[in-house]
């Protein structure tokens, strides 16, 4: 980026205030975020008028309020497709950690360097084979969780506001019509929708009530997408076994119930890490510079991001 443009870096790589980043973004015509960065609506009307370009280095976009943006004419653009694989992957390994407590007994040996030793009821999980996952948007991840989750001998299911038959001949997958009727019905619920307002608190605290007893939940996507006080909530009181989450609400802190639920090896949680990959990382800096250059050389961008009433190039 460097190379190619006249770029101003935030060495110190921490979250930057509203006033910082204007005060930052004079003279500049880019603004390159990432998902920590809050750009409102009140935000983007102090941005300096010589900004043209949000050009987001991820692809969740929810930390901007596009609509605002588009009102202002500007450009939004986001690196969609790359994560793909990082993210799949992140998420059927937190369906393997989860049922069969690796991450418990990964640390009993190395808490005290005592065990009791082999018995038949030592560190048992629930056997993956035969389960039924139901996947809540099957769109690009979605579909690549489902390869893998066959592999396991998982039965997928699945809830998207497109039917993907190609998806049903090549997996077995069963199409639910509405997420009602598919969450009483699997053993695992995997979250892959993009958050906009259709699906903020998608997996409610009515629908977690409908999951079966023993059912896990696994969010590698948006925290926004669960209720999470009422995931906590249904955890607790034993209505189901527990959840992998690699998101969940932090702006004010982690809810300090659901570190508990990690210490008590009920929950399990990663910080953000679906898409940590170097590969990765690499692709969406990559994609970034493909957004800024095109749009530079006045060609529309590939992968710009439109109000949610209109077409969403790149998703």
């Amino acid at each position: 980026m460097a190379t190619l443009f006249e770029a101003d870096f935030n060495a110190a790589d921490e979250p930057l205030s509203a006033d910082a980043i204007v005060a930052r973004l004079a003279g500049c015509d880019v603004l390159v975020s990432s998902i920590t960065d809050r750009l409102d609506a009140d935000l983007i009307a102090r941005l300096p008028p010589t900004v043209k370009l949000v050009a987001q280095f991820g692809n969740g976009f929810d930390n901007i309020d596009v609509e605002a943006a588009h009102a202002a004419g500007l450009t939004v653009t986001n690196t969609p497709s790359v994560l793909t694989e990082d993210t799949a992957d992140m998420a059927v390994m937190l369906m393997l950690a989860l049922p069969r407590r690796l991450v418990e007994g990964a640390i009993v040996l190395p808490r005290d360097g005592q065990w009791p030793g082999w018995s038949p009821t030592w560190m048992l999980g629930r056997r993956l084979r035969g389960k039924a996952l139901g996947i809540v948007g099957m769109g690009r991840i979605g579909s690549a969780v489902a390869a893998r989750a066959r592999s396991f001998g998982l039965n997928i299911h699945y809830f998207s506001r497109n039917r993907r038959p190609p998806v049903e001949e090549a997996l077995g997958a069963t199409y639910w019509p509405t997420l009602d009727g598919m969450v009483p019905e699997v053993d695992i619920v995997s979250l892959h929708t993009p958050l906009n307002r259709a699906t903020h608190h998608i997996l409610s605290a009515e629908r977690l009530a409908r999951m079966k007893q023993d059912a896990f939940v696994v969010n590698v996507s948006r925290p926004e997408l669960l209720d999470e006080p009422a995931l906590i909530a249904r955890i607790e009181a034993g209505h189901l076994s527990g959840a992998a989450l690699d998101v969940f609400e932090n702006r004010h802190g982690i809810d300090p119930r659901l570190l508990q639920l990690a210490r008590d090896n009920r929950v399990v949680l990663t910080a953000h890490m679906a898409s940590a990959t170097l590969e990765a990382r690499l692709e969406m800096g990559e994609t970034v510079i493909v957004n800024i250059r095109t749009f530079i050389d006045g060609a529309p961008p590939p992968h710009r991001v439109l109000p949610e009433n209109r077409t969403h190039v790149g998703r």
